[in-house]
């Protein structure tokens, strides 16, 4: 009987694992882009998953170890498609990768070339496809670039006017991929274009990239991030709208305006892909990028993105449901002077009686008055968890 029930065990939770989809939180991981460039090298991936390792990232849930752009070498005489001489070995790279118990992303895309003018993916994505499983790749980002030129020659020079057969090409290595019986998450870059969060899904998109390229600068950062309200409804388990890599660490910001980036990205059940030099993360990037209530609204079960609850002048105030009937609310200050904010917890779905958990001081306190004030320091933010008092 014991047996018995042991298999009852594990094959329910087969079942349960199988009916999950990718991606079922945001993923979480490292991308090489946004440090190291074109200039990315084998030697610096496997220091990249050394470091989740031995910082404790990888512990607190960053998995995917993503290959950006300028891997890419020459096609052999059938066709495939080989790494350039940076990466000897990608085989031997992904079993090194597997080996630290995290997992290996790569890049492409459907023009002819890619963003730093690498062999792309055209008339070679069930070819491609085959290559990354027979690596051991668990991830693909399959980024537009080139394939622009296609688009324009369809629609006779007007982008827009080749909508679907942008939508085919993505779909196209969609059916590639699941061909080849890997589960390899998929990463759409085309950078918002044609409202791709109405139709990320039907191409197979786990993710979607909504906007154009982040850079390390708060402006940037702040005008992507929270130009992502209204989009809460195309997000859940499986399919995330995504703004662009962190940039925390990489030197740009200020520590507050950082942790505005990691509060606003958590908010937004955002992907989270640290794009700094793990090898050389500071003591305060770490506590950013490891804060682990931080992480729980990100990777909140529920699945559901934060949104606006109301903007004035510079001062915002979002609110993402959790698990348990808790919510995540952030207070925003986009202005140039320390301010305090007072979060009406009405507007919250809460009344008196609450208890607030401050996520970057790890403080709790019971309100039992229907107000909440804190002072916003400038381009800063304060992220609570809250809940009722039982």
């Amino acid at each position: 009987m014991a047996v018995c029930s042991a298999l009852l065990s594990i094959s329910g939770s087969l079942a349960i694992a199988q009916s999950l989809p990718l991606a079922a939180t945001p993923p979480m991981g490292w991308n090489s882009w946004n440090h190291f460039g074109s200039k990315v090298t084998d030697a610096d991936v496997r220091a990249a998953a050394d470091a989740m390792v031995a910082n404790g990232m990888r512990d607190a849930g960053y998995i995917y170890v993503n290959i950006d752009d300028a891997w890419q070498g020459q096609r052999d005489a059938n066709g495939v498609l080989q790494p350039n001489s940076k990466f000897p070995d990608m085989k031997a790279l992904a079993d090194y990768v597997h080996s630290k118990g995290l997992k290996l992303g790569i890049y492409s895309s459907p023009g002819t070339q890619t963003c730093a003018h690498y062999e792309g993916s055209l008339g070679h994505e069930e070819q491609d496809a085959k290559t990354y499983a027979a690596w051991g790749v668990d991830y693909l980002k399959y980024d537009l670039c080139s394939f622009s030129s296609v688009l324009r020659a369809e629609g006779k020079g007007n982008i827009a006017a080749a909508f679907p057969t942008q939508k085919e090409a993505y779909l196209k290595m969609h059916k590639a991929l699941v061909a080849t019986g890997r589960p390899i998450v998929y990463s759409l870059c085309q950078y918002g274009m044609n409202n791709v969060w109405e139709w990320g899904p039907e191409v197979g998109g786990n993710l979607w990239r909504t906007t154009g390229d982040i850079t390390d600068k708060y402006e940037r950062m702040s005008l992507i991030g929270f130009a992502q309200a209204g989009l809460a409804k195309y997000a859940g388990p499986g399919h995330w709208n995504d703004p662009d890599m962190l940039e925390i660490g990489n030197g740009g910001m200020t520590l507050e305006e950082y942790r505005t980036h990691m509060s606003l990205w958590v908010m937004l059940a955002a992907p989270l892909l640290a794009g700094n030099d793990l090898s050389k993360a500071t003591p305060e990037t770490l506590a950013l990028l490891e804060n682990r209530d931080a992480i729980a609204i990100d990777q909140d079960p529920l699945g559901i993105q934060g949104d606006r609850v109301s903007a004035v002048g510079p001062l915002e105030i979002w609110s993402k449901p959790l698990s348990g009937g808790a919510k995540a609310v952030a207070l925003f200050n986009r202005g140039e002077l320390e301010t305090p904010m007072t979060l009406k917890l009405s507007d919250v779905g809460f009344h008196s009686g609450v208890r607030i958990y401050d996520v970057w001081t790890k403080k709790s306190q019971t309100v039992r008055e229907g107000t909440y004030t804190a002072v916003v320091p400038k381009h800063g933010s304060v992220l609570l968890r809250i809940s009722s008092q039982q």
